[in-house]
């Protein structure tokens, strides 16, 4: 579970990044959790766009990827979602306490 300070700090980063994964209208399927995963073990943190023709919305899509990926959800604006989830072998971001 992220703090409100953690959360603020991975807002201020995803800020500037860019989406690197869509999820349309496939939805979350074994394949888009696979590239999910790796990606979160890569970068930690993730933002995904959710297309129009997605059968879930954003806040519907970012719950079940961080249920499913053992992720957390660190925000949702529009169609847009960001996730984060501690590498396991490569620590990139170094949380505030």
């Amino acid at each position: 579970m992220l703090t409100k300070k953690q959360v603020s700090f991975l807002r201020s980063l995803a800020n500037t990044e860019p989406a690197i994964m869509q999820l349309g209208k496939g939805g979350i399927s074994e394949n888009f959790l696979d590239q999910a995963g790796l990606a979160l073990e890569s970068r930690e943190l993730v933002k995904i766009s959710v297309l129009q023709n997605s059968e879930s919305t954003a806040e519907e899509a970012a719950t079940r990827l961080a249920e499913l990926l053992k992720a957390d959800v660190v925000q949702v604006i529009g169609r847009t979602l960001v996730l984060f989830r501690k590498s396991h072998e490569k620590r990139k971001i170094m949380l505030p306490q």
